[in-house]
């Protein structure tokens, strides 16, 4: 697996990375992709099938000039900004892989994140664990949402690790989610979250080391991505589809 730290200039750029890695691999071959990115701009990103009304505090982003974003894949609304650490996983489908299914590659892929995690933390706590399929919890608190995108022959599993993020920021701009795992307990924004207080780097190399990402990937589809995202994630069309 190779490598991928690259974090473009804008939020468009970022979010139509992923996507084009995916596409890139799914239309080309070639071997797997871990990718990381930190944003210092603060933004809404609603899955692809969220509705902006329902989830996202619209007047409060406004006023404060906070951009949104819509994502490729499924899953629920954040918000993103400084002491965010995103990944990408752009896996091979194998068959009779765990990766085969969408539930087996939630399983794999999170029970590996839930070890790389664990490792990073000098004295994890005995109830770090996977909750609600997606999610990474620490004491039931949530520092970690994830999701996926599958083509045929390539999945694009996705998320955010919570590092050292202004929690409050989220209540202030989004809404409470329409749909939430049983463990969340309608608890508020500021009651369900918490930050791993860990730097960046040592995320990275736990991540990397978790699935075996030693190479550094030359060449990614610099031109691709900055298309996808002028044509598609810079569009009022694509970003407020619903």
């Amino acid at each position: 697996m190779k490598t991928l730290d690259l974090t473009l200039p804008t939020p468009a750029e970022n979010l139509a990375c992923d996507e084009t890695l995916l596409n890139w691999r799914e239309e080309s071959g070639g071997g797997e992709i871990l990718r990381f990115w930190e944003s210092p701009e603060t933004f809404v990103v609603v899955g692809y099938a969220n509705k902006i009304a329902t989830e996202v505090n619209v007047a409060n982003c406004e006023a404060k000039e906070i951009p949104i974003f819509r994502r490729c894949s499924g899953g629920g609304t954040v918000l993103q900004g400084r002491g965010c650490l995103n990944y990408a996983l752009i896996l091979r489908i194998a068959e009779n892989s765990p990766l085969a299914s969408i539930s087996g590659a939630n399983k794999f892929i999170m029970e590996r994140n839930r070890k790389a995690i664990e490792s990073a933390i000098r004295n994890p706590p005995a109830a770090i664990s996977v909750r609600g399929h997606t999610d990474l919890a620490i004491d039931g608190l949530k520092c970690s949402g994830n999701s996926q995108r599958r083509h045929k022959k390539f999945l694009l599993f996705h998320g955010t690790f919570l590092l050292n993020f202004n929690l409050a920021l989220v209540g202030e701009f989004l809404r409470r989610p329409s749909k939430q795992p049983d463990y969340r307990k309608e608890r508020s924004h500021d009651e369900f979250l918490t930050n791993l207080n860990l730097p960046a780097d040592e995320v990275k190399i736990a991540l990397q080391k978790i699935w075996k990402a030693n190479l550094p990937l030359e060449n990614p589809p610099l031109e691709k991505i900055s298309e996808l995202a002028r044509e598609k994630y810079s569009t009022r069309e694509w970003n407020f589809k619903f």
